[in-house]
């Protein structure tokens, strides 16, 4: 055992002695490989933080909230768009019902938003500026991160105040800091309105579903006396689940009161939607799944070139040996010594090769999130396959030349020279 030890340790200091002196040779041979552990990895890295991404912006709408609209967000070419369209748009009033009815439910609140608004301070303008206007209990819906100042509270919250909340981008542009936001009265398409708290910066995201940081936020009375929004934008109202119900049970109990409230008979399909994260996050499992098996598709014909090279290098090996493997069968070495010897060098140029392969995909990642907001991640469990699959490739391409090495005959491997 000591000596089977002893020959495989100076197996694989002359398999790295080898990598030193032919250069040329082991880079060409480590190519094919490090090319397809770099788009194995590189694309499954790329997958993984996209999904991480889209997932972290759809958990920060609520995992545990529905969303009462007119329109679903699952559709397609096939979707009954006809249908939907006669859909009514919920109303504020229907926010009473839920409130007083929905048991399982912790809080709800009624809002609409709408883009490409004006505010002004002074002489300075921002224009694109996205609206929103919300009823009292949206904080607690929804994750709000307030920088300075407060959410609408006291005769704030009975939604007809002038006040706002603005985003990063606009106390940023109009006032340099949080603190010199506060209290200041600005313009929002010409109506005159306190600016009682700033949010904190969040940030660009994947999805941008309601960008924060270039948003103002209103009172929802006092906004809908800036935008009309049966007609210029889309009404929903949000209700979060309560700590000791579930989704399902609010969903059902839900469902009951908004028909009881639109007046619909048994019979009757729902004329409204009930949206919520988990199904929209479900669909994307198919997505990315797609996208990796692509990925998978356009490595494996890199891998297969790569086993290709490793094979040929670890051929001449064999032939450079010969009369070494002979010596060394003669003084005792079995076959299954002389096998693992090669195998050993063959997983180790893959190994080598694959190494460099993720440290290309690592670079890669330092350079993507220094010129972006988007997180790219190399994991810890992305690593151990690229190497997984390394070590299995150098093992599938050095086994017929490490099984031709171990069936050399003792005297003729030593006359070979």
């Amino acid at each position: 055992m000591i000596a089977t030890i002893k020959i495989l340790w100076n197996s694989l200091k002359m398999a790295l002695q080898e990598l030193r002196v032919n250069k040329l040779r082991t880079f060409l041979s480590l190519l094919g490989i490090t090319i397809g552990i770099f788009c194995i990895i590189a694309v499954l890295t790329a997958t993984n933080s996209l999904e991480s991404n889209v997932r972290t912006d759809l958990a920060a709408l609520g995992d545990d909230v529905i969303f009462v609209q007119k329109w679903p967000w699952e559709g397609g070419p096939d979707a009954p768009w006809w249908k939907y369209m006669n859909r009514p748009l919920p109303e504020y009033k229907e926010l009473k019902y839920i409130q007083d009815k929905v048991h399982s439910a912790s809080a709800a609140a009624f809002a609409f938003s709408s883009n490409n608004k004006r505010i002004e301070y002074g002489n300075d303008y921002m224009q694109g500026v996205d609206f929103m206007a919300v009823t009292q209990d949206y904080d607690k819906v929804q994750q709000i991160s307030i920088s300075a100042g407060h959410f609408f509270i006291g005769k704030e919250n009975d939604g007809s105040a002038n006040v706002a909340i603005i985003g990063a981008n606009l106390w940023e542009g109009l006032f340099g800091s949080a603190e010199a936001a506060l209290g200041k009265t600005v313009r929002i398409e010409g109506r005159p309105t306190k600016i009682i708290g700033v949010l904190k910066k969040k940030g660009s995201s994947m999805l941008d579903i309601v960008s924060y940081d270039n948003i103002v936020i209103v009172p929802y009375k006092y906004g809908r006396t800036i935008v009309d929004e049966r007609r210029y934008a889309d009404p929903y109202i949000l209700v979060k689940t309560a700590p000791t119900s579930t989704m399902p049970e609010m969903k059902d109990e839900l469902r009951g009161i908004i028909r009881a409230v639109h007046r619909l008979r048994p019979t009757m399909e729902d004329n409204f939607s009930l949206n919520e994260i988990t199904s929209a996050s479900d669909d994307l499992n198919g997505v990315f799944a797609a996208i990796n098996m692509g990925g998978f598709f356009i490595a494996f014909f890199a891998l297969v070139v790569g086993g290709f090279g490793i094979a040929n290098i670890m051929f001449v090996t064999v032939k450079e040996r010969t009369s070494i493997i002979g010596l060394k069968k003669a003084i005792g070495a079995k076959r299954s010594v002389i096998l693992m010897e090669f195998l050993m060098e063959s997983i180790l140029l893959c190994i080598v090769g694959g190494g460099i392969g993720l440290l290309l995909v690592f670079l890669g990642t330092l350079v993507a999130n220094s010129l972006s907001t988007f997180v790219v991640t190399l994991t810890l469990s992305n690593i151990i396959l690229g190497l997984t699959i390394s070590a299995f490739v150098g093992m599938i391409a050095g086994f017929i030349p490490a099984f031709s090495a171990s069936k050399l005959d003792a005297v003729v491997a030593i006359r070979s020279n």
